[in-house]
Parts: structure tokens; sequence; C-alpha cells
């Protein structure tokens, strides 16, 4: 599920190339197209992660929703995917946004998604030339299903089984409720633990190694058949939590609607510290 910069380098001068995704991103920064046109991996397509990966924002499914299916086969034709087509998704933040596009497609059934492992940075490190400008797409033909990838939803989150670890994807002190700089209230979940995704990753920005990572998911009580659900803000971040769980070996559900829409219900409790 992750790809090098060598490899991603190659499979682009094959007779079957990827289709490569730019989803630039990041909580407050409005400006990811702009990034885009100013510097992106030759033939990558841009891909708008609040109105191609997410469905309409509302206090009552949260502010990324996941899209309705029929709208991400759309989007994901229009960046010429097709059901045969490899896909090498990436961005310039460690992957905590482009990881939602990874587990879209996934979700919708598209098995051949890969992580462009350290994302930008490991491009430009290694040298390799960029482009500028918005890349001509051929409009591809793929075809998705929803339910691929296991998801809980608000209902299913309040009435997990006791063995169920519910992992909170955000900033420690977000989890804490120290700070919250969108959604209407402080804290996280009762019950969850807090593993920020900014630990999946190392100074570089690329995955820590499986045994790394399946070290420290144990150590959170996650093992082999340990039931899981990853939940974030807003259901971004929360993405590339599932990712470091199956480089680790191990599987999650994803709450799409996580802190944004729990925090705005009343009737949900919250806890802080």
């Amino acid at each position: 599920m992750l790809v090098g910069v060598a490899q991603l380098a190659d499979a682009m001068l094959s007779d079957a190339p990827p289709v490569v995704l730019d989803v630039r991103w990041q909580l407050g920064d409005v400006d990811g197209h702009a990034q885009y046109r100013a510097g992106h991996i030759p033939g990558a397509v841009y891909v708008d992660l609040d109105t191609d990966l997410a469905g309409p924002p509302s206090p009552q499914s949260g502010r990324h929703p996941l899209p309705d299916i029929a709208a991400l086969t759309d989007a994901a034709r229009s960046w010429g995917v097709d059901d045969t087509s490899p896909v090498v998704v990436y961005d310039d933040n460690g992957n905590l946004a482009s990881a939602r596009a990874w587990w879209l497609l996934r979700w919708g059934g598209h098995r051949d998604v890969r992580l462009l492992d350290g994302g930008l940075a490991a491009w430009r490190d290694a040298g390799m030339r960029l482009s500028s400008g918005d890349t001509p797409v051929r409009p591809g033909a793929v075809t998705l299903r929803s339910g691929a990838m296991p998801v809980a939803d608000i209902d299913d989150v309040a009435a997990r089984d006791p063995g169920t670890v519910l992992v909170d994807a955000r900033a420690a002190e977000r989890y804490r409720g120290e700070i919250e700089p969108v959604d209407p209230r402080a804290g996280h979940i009762p019950g969850a633990i807090s593993l920020p995704t900014s630990d999946n990753i190392d100074d570089g920005g690329r995955f820590r190694a499986a045994s790394d990572l399946r070290r420290r998911f144990a150590e959170a009580g996650v093992t082999d058949g340990t039931p899981v659900v990853a939940y974030c803000g807003s259901g971004v971040n929360a993405a590339h939590e599932i990712a470091a769980l199956e480089i680790a070996g191990l599987t999650g559900a994803l709450y799409p609607g996580s802190w944004s829409q729990w925090s705005a219900d009343p009737r949900r409790a919250a806890e802080t510290g």
C-alpha cells in the first residue's frame, strides 16, 4: 500500500502508468489548488478534499461526511481513473490528507491504491522535477460500489462493545480538550484513547516501520483481532490511522462523522483530560 519515489518514477514510464492524485489540504488552509498549480509531480491531478472527497457538511453529519458513492464515482472518473488503473496518492504533509483519498477509493472497491511514502517532500528530496499548472485529464470509466472498507456511525460508536478500542487520531491537546479550533465542544468521546496520527510518521514524513507501528498499537491494547474504530476531527486524519493499522497488519473501522459530528450533538457526552 506504500510506494517509494523510485518505484513511482519507474511506474510512470511503464506501459501502465498510475493515475497520480495530489491531495493538498490542511485544516484552515484553502490554498491547496494554488500550491498544486505552483508545483506538483508531473501528470498528477489535483483533488479537492472538501468537494471531491466529502459530502456537504452539516452539524448532523460532520464537517467531512462520506460523499455519495455516485458523486465519488464521477469525481474519480474526472481524475482519469478506470477499473484497472493503478492509483498513487500524495500530499505535502506526511499523507495526513491524501490517506482520505486512499481510504475512499478502497471503500469504493478500487483495490490498487497506494500512498507515496513521504509525499511531495520525498519527491523533491530525491531531486525529481515538478510541473506547474493544471494537468489535462482523459476521463476514466471506473465503477465504484461502497462498503469495501468497514465504517462505524455515531450510534455504532455510542453502543460499541466494551472490547472495542476507540482511537482518537487528533493532536493530544485537542483530545485532552485544552484547545478546540473548529468544533462545537472541546474534549473527546468517552472511553477513547489518544493515538495522534503525527506519531505514525517519522521526521521525514514517512510511515514508521511496520514493526514499530505494530508495537505502538500493541502498547495501546490493539493486537490481532482487536476491534478498532478510529476517529479524528472530521474523518480525514483518521483515514491515516487506518492506513497505519494496515501497514502494521491490523484492521480498523473509520468513524467518518468523528468529533465534528459527536460534539455537535448535545445528547452525546464529552470527556476532557
